[in-house]
């Protein structure tokens, strides 16, 4: 069993390879799966607030110059200066990435800076903050730039992120204050758990859309190229903004910034654009998925990096 947990722990991105392989090869259990992919993100930072000391999210939350300074690069700053310069060239693409990056840190994102051994508790404050603030940047981004007009139930996104956050948050306190002993004993498990909920997502997103990646490989190659691109870029920026973090405080800043809600940006490109860009958006998963682990490797040596 140790074997296996460290084959997980050290190899997480092999897994994660193989879900979109099997999700385009095989994706016969994909839309069986996709209506799962909320109660996979509640597993998900379940194991993780379990790792987790809630008090130090809320003394992070409590920097409130930093809450700040992070929610307005997040979802004002970055997105904005990524669609401008965008817009002169491609409108697809520029409404694409704005959409992608205009989205919440993802609610997988603890769990992923878990994986990549960096600070969760301040991961989880930003996932809190920028996911209460995100139905009215949205809508305010898209406003302001003069693209769409995104008429957002606001109560019912409210509803969702309260679900994925709070509950999972709150039953896992429950779970540690009733269950100590048993989560001591398990804790090894869970960042393994993880790798294999976050393989399951991966293989269902992609494969829900196989039909369109397989049918127009050439779009479909530069436009995933363009969001390697896109998605590089933002782990540089996410890592430089937390220049007054540890390199464990750095990762989450990375990670928080390179790794959003692509789920919501799924939902919502489905409701409200074209098809073009709602591919655009599942063609996200690619990067999403694959960049993690040489953004790990490099983390492993710090000195290389140390800004």
């Amino acid at each position: 069993m140790a074997k296996i947990i460290l084959f997980l722990d050290q190899y997480f991105g092999l897994f994660l390879v193989v879900g979109m392989i099997m999700g385009l090869v095989n994706p016969v259990f994909s839309d069986s799966l996709m209506p799962f992919l909320e109660t996979f993100l509640m597993a998900m930072l379940f194991l993780v607030f379990l790792k987790t000391d809630i008090t130090h999210v809320f003394h992070k939350m409590k920097n409130y110059r930093q809450v700040i300074f992070f929610t307005l690069m997040y979802m004002i700053v970055i997105p904005a200066l990524f669609f401008l310069p965008l817009s002169l060239f491609s409108q697809e693409l520029a409404i694409g990435t704005l959409l992608l990056t205009a989205m919440p840190a993802g609610a997988a994102s603890p769990a992923l800076t878990d994986i990549a051994k960096g600070n969760t508790a301040l991961s989880a404050s930003i996932v809190i903050t920028t996911s209460v603030v995100a139905p009215f940047t949205v809508p305010l981004l898209f406003w302001g730039l003069r693209i769409a007009d995104l008429s957002l139930n606001y109560w019912h996104v409210f509803k969702v992120l309260a679900m994925l956050i709070f509950l999972p948050m709150a039953a896992s306190q429950l779970a540690k204050r009733y269950l100590s002993t048993a989560i001591a004993k398990s804790s090894h498990l869970y960042t393994s758990l993880n790798v294999l909920l976050l393989t399951i997502m991966v293989y269902a997103i992609i494969g829900s859309q196989r039909d369109i990646i397989l049918g127009e490989p050439v779009k479909i190659l530069w436009q995933t190229t363009f969001l390697y691109v896109v998605f590089i870029l933002l782990h540089f920026i996410g890592y430089f903004m937390g220049y007054k973090e540890d390199r464990k405080g750095k990762i989450a800043t990375a990670i928080a910034a390179a790794y959003m809600n692509n789920a919501m940006a799924i939902v919502l490109a489905a409701v409200y654009f074209s098809p073009a860009i709602l591919v655009l958006m599942v063609l996200s998963e690619i990067p999403w998925s694959t960049l993690l682990v040489p953004f790990r490797k490099i983390m492993n040596h710090p000195p290389k990096i140390h800004s």
